[in-house]
């Protein structure tokens, strides 16, 4: 089958579900960042969620989970995905991701003077907040 001959159907992303080993700490974490609501918490699962942004944060536990090493090394379990945040204010924005239980990665490729900073979540998630805002990457 031809990829350009199939007509696109409407989707929307409804959620992300990310792995951790305990679903209500890092939904906490996300929800006092971001300023969103958990919506759900039980049986392994835990759930953030924002009027103003349609779409659901889920945080799952997983047995044998392994946070993932960033920078990548050889062998160990990278990162399969990570959050960028735009912020208006980048330093206001890392002291209060740091306040809700983010540590700043020694490693960072750009910095405070390049605009965006790589924080690792209470279960070793790599995330960034950037204060650049990539208006050509965004359809119209």
């Amino acid at each position: 089958m031809n990829p350009e001959s199939i007509k696109a159907k409407p989707m929307k992303i409804i959620g992300t579900a990310i792995d951790c080993n305990n679903e209500d700490i890092l939904a906490d974490f996300y929800a006092n960042m971001l300023g969103w609501t958990k919506t759900f918490s039980g049986n392994g699962v835990a759930v953030v969620s924002s009027s103003e942004h349609p779409s659901l944060l889920v945080f799952q536990a997983v047995e044998h989970y392994q946070k993932p090493v960033w920078p990548w090394e050889k062998d160990k379990q990278a990162q399969m995905m990570h959050f960028d945040f735009f912020v208006e204010n980048l330093e206001e924005a890392v002291e209060h991701a740091k306040a809700c239980g983010a540590v700043v990665s020694d490693v960072q490729f750009f910095g405070f003077e390049r605009g965006s900073v790589v924080l690792f979540d209470p279960a070793g998630h790599p995330f960034c907040l950037s204060a650049v805002w990539e208006e050509q990457l965004y359809a119209k």
